[in-house]
């Protein structure tokens, strides 16, 4: 069956994954907004909206040029050096800057947030870079198990704190738990095991390949966080509570199915790169059957969004009329996101990179007057435009390639 059956297999296992993790991350939040106000859940959004800002500034695309390495093995001392320095310079970044950060949202109680949160990427930073042969070598089921390892650690122990302090403290305690656990686990299972060794000519060659990685992911952090950072600033904490976490039951789990569909299938094009026919056919199929299973998704939210203020309870009921724009922006997401695993197997980063800038302008240029105009209705609106704004330039570099 060629790629087929490796496709098939990787999606299932991937697949199984992304669903396990959605199902547990809807039970958490489910049970966090039980105990937590729009407020506490907004101040841990800023805690990971500034994490995530600055690891995506520091991104060196190492993993990206791993992926695409012929020889893994040879590069994994130098990818680990590079990871630990960067790990090094986000957490000391992040604890100094907290008070400013805090300040810039007016929540001062981000604060500690936010000095807990630089503690993630120095422990992220020692990960064994050698992780990365579980999708080069299409070992999807090790990988969903090492995953989950991770997850029920995190959300058990996010809960189990967080009950206890009634303080969104203990989410942070459950983020660094299951960070703790994955750098011991990755040492232990994978090998090669990484040294304190550093090749010149390694770094060149990710500077050279992984610099468009870095650009797309800046971008795109800032396409799917820009609404959060202007909405924390204009509405402040409790607004971005609640439009987090109508975001992540809306969004998310439409977006995952697309994400699952590009880990899995990213090293199943690199391999038939130069076939032109091959690859358009898989690429049209894999984009037809992610449409095809997002679509329902959205028609929940569209119709019964009155569900989930039966779930979350009468504080989230700002989150009811928000929801059918932001699950449209799942699809549509989820849809287009399958173009990554094109463009990256024929090594066209660039691509990537000037898609989501063209997003990003579409979502900054219209988020603050729509914020404005219709207050926290005028995000997703916003983030909608910008997802739309995109489908052009997409439709284009995709035709280049497959035509």
């Amino acid at each position: 069956m060629g790629y087929t059956k490796d496709a098939i297999k990787g999606i299932s296992w991937t697949g199984l994954l992304r669903i396990a993790t959605k199902a547990i991350g809807l039970l958490e939040a489910v049970i966090l907004a039980r105990i937590l106000t729009p407020a506490q859940f907004g101040a841990y959004g800023i805690a990971l909206l500034a994490l995530g800002l600055l690891e995506v500034l520091t991104e060196t695309g190492v993993n990206v040029v791993l992926l695409q390495e012929d020889d893994v093995d040879s590069a994994v001392d130098s990818a680990w050096v590079i990871s630990i320095l960067r790990g090094l310079i986000i957490g000391i970044l992040l604890f100094l800057g907290a008070p400013l950060i805090a300040t810039f949202f007016h929540t001062p109680q981000a604060t500690i947030l936010l000095q807990l949160a630089g503690i993630v990427p120095i422990l992220r930073g020692f990960i064994n870079p050698s992780v990365i042969k579980f999708q080069k070598e299409l070992h999807f089921k090790n990988y969903t198990l090492y995953q989950l390892a991770i997850i029920i650690t995190d959300t058990v122990v996010s809960l189990t704190v967080t009950y206890l302090t009634k303080n969104p403290i203990g989410i942070m305690t459950g983020l660094l738990a299951g960070v703790v656990l994955e750098l011991f686990m990755s040492h232990i299972i994978m090998r090669p095991t990484p040294r304190i060794t550093f090749h010149k000519a390694y770094l060149t060659r990710i500077f050279h390949q992984g610099k468009w990685v870095t650009f797309a992911g800046i971008f795109d952090y800032l396409f799917q966080n820009a609404d959060n950072i202007v909405v924390g600033r204009m509405l402040g904490a409790a607004p971005l509570g609640i439009y987090q976490l109508a975001y992540s039951i809306a969004v998310i789990p439409t977006t995952e199915i697309g994400k699952t569909f590009v880990h899995v299938t990213t090293p199943i094009f690199i391999r038939f790169a130069d076939d032109t026919h091959r690859l358009r056919r898989a690429f049209l199929r894999s984009t037809g059957v992610v449409f095809a299973l997002a679509f329902p998704i959205f028609l929940i939210f569209f119709f019964l969004p009155q569900v989930f203020l039966f779930i979350f309870g009468s504080k989230w009921a700002a989150l009811i009329p928000i929801l059918p724009p932001l699950a449209a922006l799942g699809v549509l997401r989820a849809v287009l996101g399958t173009s990554s695993a094109l463009f990256l197997s024929v090594k066209k980063q660039v691509y990537v990179t000037f898609v989501t800038l063209c997003a990003i302008v579409g979502l900054l240029g219209s988020i603050v007057p729509l914020i404005n105009l219709w207050g926290l209705g005028g995000a997703p609106i916003a983030a909608l435009f910008g997802a739309v704004v995109s489908i052009p330039l997409t439709l284009y570099y995709i035709y280049r390639l497959l035509r």
